[in-house]
């Protein structure tokens, strides 16, 4: 009777089942979704769109004084490069812009680094910041002008102003927002100092120190032309705001339309080239942002 109520024992047995070939693994995408995705498809679709309303305005007003057309700003951009002249403009002005930008990047860091190291560092970020950051640079200008005279030092001052502060307010949150983990594998290994603020706190802080970066450039290229629309001009060195003022004053405005085609053009490709490059290499690529 026990062995009636045993159940029985069925042989295993193994199969070998043929691979699943039915159907792709991966769905190809309609074409006009891949095109889509293309994310410099969507930026210049949305430039063309912003030109044909551009154009479709001047046409609208029907007056080259007031609003030249895309293609007559277009024709003055082409000349000004032709000639030669608007690249020696826009060359003066990124070589001023390039040593302020620097040198207010080396301060920012250097204060920053201060910061996050003593008290005094942070009393002394936090009481400059709140002085500082709310004054715009271009007001200093009148200071700039008295103590470093009508050249390039006036210029390179405002724009360490311009570049100075929203770089440190970004970088110092970046900083504080980096987890307890991070600062204590950093002790535990007797970093300290800038070695501690540069292999710790600076890779995992680099998305808000890249975001200040990005802020403190676009500071420093309006302060720039701000600028030079006062008093760019040394020793008839102007820049390419001394450019748009002086066609201005000649009522060119195709001229002033072209030159401030020319600022947006250079600002874009900053940003689409220069800092989504970096970003690529960095914090996307080790997934600290999406």
């Amino acid at each position: 009777m026990n062995h009636a109520l045993t159940p029985p024992i069925r042989p295993e047995v193994d199969r070998v089942l043929p691979p699943f070939v039915e159907a792709p693994v991966v769905r190809a995408l309609p074409l006009p979704t891949r095109l889509w995705q293309q994310g410099w498809l969507r930026r210049g679709l949305i430039l063309v769109a912003l030109a044909l309303i551009w154009e479709a305005l001047a046409r609208w007003q029907d007056n080259d004084l007031l609003l030249p057309s895309f293609g007559a700003t277009l024709s003055a951009l082409v000349d000004g490069l032709a000639t030669g002249e608007i690249l020696e403009r826009t060359r003066i002005s990124l070589t001023v812009l390039a040593q302020g930008y620097v040198l207010g990047v080396l301060l920012a860091f250097g204060l920053t680094s201060l910061a996050v190291s003593t008290q005094f560092g942070r009393d002394l970020l936090s009481t400059l910041t709140a002085m500082f950051n709310p004054l715009p640079a271009i007001a200093l200008l009148p200071l700039a002008l008295l103590w470093f005279g009508l050249g390039q030092g006036s210029l390179i001052f405002v724009l360490v102003h311009a570049v100075l502060w929203p770089l440190a307010l970004n970088t110092y949150a970046g900083f504080q927002a980096v987890p307890d983990s991070l600062r204590m594998t950093g002790r535990n290994y007797g970093l300290e100092g800038l070695t501690y603020v540069g292999q710790i706190l600076v890779p995992a802080a680099l998305p808000a120190i890249l975001s200040g970066l990005k802020i403190g450039w676009a500071f420093a290229w309006r302060t720039l032309i701000a600028a030079e629309l006062v008093f760019g001009a040394s020793s008839g060195r102007g820049g390419l705001g001394w450019y748009i003022f002086q066609n201005r004053n000649e009522l060119y405005t195709d001229r002033v339309f072209a030159g401030l085609l020319l600022v947006i053009a250079i600002g874009l490709m900053v940003e689409t080239v220069v800092f989504a490059s970096l970003e690529r290499v960095t914090v996307r690529r080790w997934g600290q942002v999406r």
